[in-house]
């Protein structure tokens, strides 16, 4: 069956960019405002752009203002390095907290409506972690739009794409990069409503997929982040990066997982255990509710462990309760209005008359696909392949760390965006290369083997044993032993999708067919992961090891990860880069290996 398929076209373009949410569409918005006519074509898996996971963020993005008499970017980077558990980047944290004013500003004169006070001025909310004069006070440091600034942006962003004439393809997913002579000359993509594999010949590909949050059952994220673009770059022989660091937001709704943002927290809800207990100050005495996430999520959980835990008759899960009913009416009606919403949507709960159940949901992986701070992908950690650049969740410069900051994810994608489109513009003036001859080989034996099989294997009720395995032994507290079950556990399920047979055989439209393709990136990325936390015995950021429960100087680097064959992975060590306190300044010793208190 390999033989019958076939590249039905080729495409050929300046700039392809895979993810058409926030960072993918403020990169081709970049290059299109110093380069008109550039033609860039912009692949979402979804049917609409505004369909992607920028969309559903909420809180806000960090950004100090220069006419702010009390904060400065400096305490930001703090912040940012002290959250991360000591493992940013620090040439990346200045990089991108010095460019993040221009930002807003860059949003705010394309049309975004920020929310402003009454003296007509940007509002500003504070998040966890983000503190001025090195810890000594809360920053108010982000800018929102009520409690869907992801909105905001994508409507922005997607705008400026049409109006700079991107080319959309909805409905279409990758399956494989194409490289020539060292550099990435294009991709292969699979058109799921037309049924066709085309070659698209790029002179840079930008990928921009989101995150992978689908590898555990309880998850804030879409439907559709599955890690497609990590696993095609591992099948190219390309490392991940410190996949071992999950980020479990503290507040999930009970039941569908869904985001309860941490503007909820900001604004004044308070975390209760089953006896009313405001439990927070236990745990970090200083920040309390407004500790980082990583911090508030172990707390949730110990709180639950240790019997303190309500159970949910509905979903049969414990949780703890979020307190919002003593909240104004204006917080309630002006500032959370959407999350409100969800708790009554979802929960049939009032928040202003009821407690709301909450407890933590995996949301964001802030390992990836190594970059350099332009968005170059790396080979290693001295290498780059040229052509081809990644930006936004599924890329990892390591702004984040072990641990991400609220509201710097946004900022992360807006910026590096932005990075990324320049440097496309530097690289774009070099002559493109042709398809290799071997264009599509490795996606026609893969796509041959999925519609070849015949074993009866229900692979809806895999991925669900899988991610629901995942969730228990490679969440929030980890240990030895729950990981190598993880791991044989993967090692089984991937023998038997091997040969698990679909029910339809056609290409157009098969979502059977999609659906398998996911699952073989999920599994991969689990495996990262779950090898990833094995060999880390150590606890730091979102990765906690009850066995190895305290931060350790010998894992002061970050994790490449290489596999080509299933559950073979070769690991290797790049040091944090530590320029800011190399450097000697002033301030310099905040920004050394740090102890983590709040």
């Amino acid at each position: 069956m390999e033989k019958m398929f076939k590249l039905s076209s080729g495409i050929q373009c300046d700039v392809l960019i895979v993810g058409a949410g926030g960072a993918g569409l403020r990169c081709a918005a970049h290059i299109l405002e110093k380069r008109p006519g550039t033609k860039i074509i912009a692949v979402t898996k979804v049917s609409h752009p505004q369909k992607s996971h920028t969309s559903t963020a909420q809180g806000g993005l960090a950004a100090v203002d220069p006419n702010d008499i009390v904060d400065k970017p400096i305490y930001h980077m703090f912040d940012t390095w002290k959250g991360s558990d000591c493992m940013a980047d620090q040439s990346v944290v200045r990089k991108i907290v010095d460019a993040a004013w221009e930002e807003i500003v860059w949003l705010e004169n394309r049309g975004m409506h920020f929310t402003r006070d009454e003296e007509g001025r940007l509002s500003k909310r504070t998040f966890g972690g983000h503190t001025v004069r090195f810890g000594e006070g809360t920053a108010f440091r982000a800018v929102f739009e009520a409690d869907r600034t992801g909105k905001g942006i994508m409507d922005n962003v997607w705008g400026e794409a049409l109006k700079g004439g991107v080319t959309f393809l909805d409905q279409t997913i990758l399956t494989e990069l194409l490289f020539k002579n060292g550099c990435c000359v294009g991709a292969v993509l699979f058109m799921e409503k037309k049924g066709e594999f085309v070659g698209v010949s790029a002179k840079a590909v930008v990928l921009a997929t989101g995150g992978c949050g689908q590898v555990f059952r309880v998850t804030t994220n879409c439907r559709q982040n599955t890690g497609d673009a990590h696993a095609v770059v591992l099948q190219a022989g390309l490392p991940l990066m410190d996949m071992e660091a999950v980020q479990f937001h503290p507040t999930g709704i009970v039941g569908p997982g869904i985001l309860a943002s941490e503007t909820l927290r900001s604004v004044g809800g308070i975390l209760r255990n089953k006896d009313l207990e405001p439990f927070m100050a236990k745990y970090a005495p200083k920040m309390k509710e407004m500790a980082p996430r990583d911090l508030v999520a172990r707390a949730i959980e110990t709180e639950i462990r240790e019997g303190r835990g309500i159970l949910n008759p509905d979903h049969n899960i414990e949780h703890v309760w979020i307190d919002l009913r003593h909240l104004s009416d204006y917080v309630h009606e002006v500032q959370i209005p959407e999350v409100s919403g969800f708790f009554k949507q979802f929960m049939n709960l009032n928040p202003r008359t009821h407690l709301c159940p909450v407890r933590p949901s995996n949301h964001y992986q802030m390992g990836g696909i190594p970059t350099n701070s332009f968005g170059e992908v790396q080979k290693s950690p001295d290498t780059i392949i040229f052509g081809l650049y990644a930006a936004g969740e599924c890329g990892c410069a390591s702004f984040h760390g072990f641990n991400r900051l609220g509201t710097n994810s946004i900022l992360e994608l807006i910026t590096m965006g932005r990075f990324v489109g320049e440097r496309v513009l530097q690289y774009m003036e070099e002559r493109a290369e042709s398809l290799p001859a071997d264009a599509g080989d490795r996606t026609f034996s893969q796509f041959a083997e999925y519609l070849e099989n015949k074993n009866e294997e229900n692979i809806e009720q895999i991925r669900e044993e899988m991610r629901r395995m995942m969730t228990e032994n490679v969440g929030v507290f980890r240990t030895e032993e729950g990981l190598n079950t993880a791991i044989r556990a993967l090692y089984a399920w991937k023998e038997r999708v091997r040969s698990a047979a679909l029910r339809c055989r056609g290409l157009q439209m098969n979502q059977e067919l999609v659906q398998r393709w996911e699952l073989d990136n999920l599994l991969s990325v689990s495996m990262v992961i779950a090898q990833g936390a094995l060999r880390r015995r150590e606890s730091r950021g979102g990765h906690a090891r009850i066995d190895f429960p305290l931060r350790r100087d010998e894992f002061n680097c970050h994790t490449l990860a290489y596999m080509t064959d299933f559950g073979k992975i070769r690991f290797a060590d790049q040091r944090v880069d530590m320029s800011i306190y190399e450097a000697k300044g002033e301030n310099f010793e905040k920004f050394g290996m740090i102890e983590r208190k709040y």
